[in-house]
């Protein structure tokens, strides 16, 4: 028989005093903890059931909101929330890409869903059905792969997965293999897959959280003119006035550069020929030829590196 889920989707998360805006959907077993790892977040929780009696509940200081969301859509501006937590959260869902693309927005370009689903090629799934038998009439279950697309599809950019196992009798496991069953990172025994889909990729969601995304937008603007070559000389001098302005600082334009720019040379070319005293060109290519993530894109900026030493 199927076992109930561990609440265990909290490991993907470490405390801080940070004032975070946390989202719980129907998985409110999980808010006294969240409380004693976040204690200055904002917790807010979703339930169809309303608000649970217990004293474990008591002076948690949560928003509390009586809605079915697999009927009706969260009633937040976009945006709201650095994490969603939901166990589950598409087991029941009648097109389970919708919730998972409408919950995106809900969520901050630096924040994530942690959720979770059952894995239709556990064990117990496939004994049943080769008994002749399937329990989970109304349930949606995934395999690995399908449900890491169903999210990428749904406007999350990097998804992390841990297993949640519960082993096999050594004579069904012997059984499967004999069949051929395929038991990569031990899926045959792996009951439950626990999710956290980020919004943005890692290194995006680290350049996120500096600064706004009004100056972010600014940034990226004058980048791409500057890469294109657009009245090159002012939009290098308005670059140089923002990077001031706004407290850039070298290692953050360089990484920024990376993920933004479409054509380096060209623009660390264009940047340098209007940059006439700023050492900090030079301090970006440093930067960026020390984070280099391929042989091919550390030789270009080499090349770059000495030609800004033989002015």
């Amino acid at each position: 028989m199927a076992e109930k889920i561990k609440a265990e989707l909290l490991s993907f998360l470490k405390g801080s005093e940070l004032p975070l805006s946390i989202l719980v959907v129907e998985s409110v077993g999980y808010l006294p903890a969240l409380r004693r790892l976040f204690p200055r977040a904002a917790l807010y929780a979703v339930t169809a059931g309303g608000q649970p009696e217990g004293p474990e509940y008591a002076g948690l200081s949560v928003h509390w909101t009586v809605l079915d969301y697999l009927a009706a859509p969260l009633p937040f501006v976009p945006e709201t929330f650095d994490y969603i937590i939901s166990d589950l959260l598409l087991e029941q869902a009648g097109n389970p890409q919708d919730i998972a693309a409408g919950f995106s927005r809900y969520i901050k370009q630096t924040g994530a869903l942690l959720t979770s689903f059952r894995n239709i090629r556990h064990w117990s799934v496939l004994e049943e059905l080769r008994d002749g038998h399937y329990y989970r009439v109304c349930a949606r279950l995934f395999a690995k792969p399908e449900f890491e697309k169903l999210l990428y599809a749904s406007y999350y950019k990097a998804v992390r997965m841990r297993a949640q196992r519960r082993a096999a009798p050594p004579e069904v496991m012997a059984r499967l293999q004999e069949a051929a069953f395929e038991n990569t990172h031990d899926d045959l025994e792996t009951e439950f897959w626990l999710v956290y889909a980020a919004r943005s990729m890692p290194e995006l969601s680290l350049l996120k959280s500096f600064y706004t995304q009004a100056q972010r937008e600014t940034l990226s603007r004058l980048l791409h003119r500057i890469e294109y070559g657009v009245d090159t000389a002012r939009q290098v001098a308005a670059f140089w006035d923002f990077y001031d302005a706004v407290g850039l600082f070298p290692a953050y334009a360089a990484n920024f550069v990376r993920e933004s720019v479409f054509h380096p040379r060209r623009f660390y070319r264009h940047l340098r020929a209007f940059s006439a005293g700023r050492g900090e060109v030079r301090e970006m290519l440093s930067e960026a030829c020390a984070s280099a993530r391929s042989e091919e894109e550390r030789a270009m900026l080499a090349a770059l590196l000495r030609e800004e030493d033989a002015i």
